[in-house]
């Protein structure tokens, strides 16, 4: 997995490509231990994440409790892979999802 960072004042934006499994999980909780003290706007920008594992699940949730508390959290680009993972674990109800592109549907007679 690759993690990029882009840091604008006590916003942060960070994309991640590759796998986010039980390993990268690891590596990324490190990192967002590292960078997050100070901000309180973070977007996970998810455009060339090709996989999502439950460990990685778990570090996505774990760093929106902690974003819910110091600021807000947001996730975007969602491959429709990953999404479906987000839908099928519950996991998209409790994630903020900037790009939710579901459509809801209004029907009147």
């Amino acid at each position: 997995m690759e993690i990029k960072k882009v840091s604008e004042g006590s916003a942060l934006t960070i994309s991640l490509s590759g796998r986010l499994d039980a390993v990268t999980a690891l590596e990324l909780d490190k990192d967002l231990n590292a960078s997050l003290n100070g901000v309180d706007d973070l977007t996970i920008d998810l455009a060339d994440l090709e996989y999502i594992s439950s460990a990685g699940l778990r570090m996505l949730l774990k760093t929106q409790k902690r974003m819910d508390k110091q600021g807000a959290m947001r996730i975007k680009n969602i491959r429709e892979n990953v999404r479906e993972v987000l839908d099928m674990t519950g996991f998209s109800t409790h994630l903020t999802i900037a790009d939710d592109k579901k459509t809801k549907f209004s029907v009147s007679f």
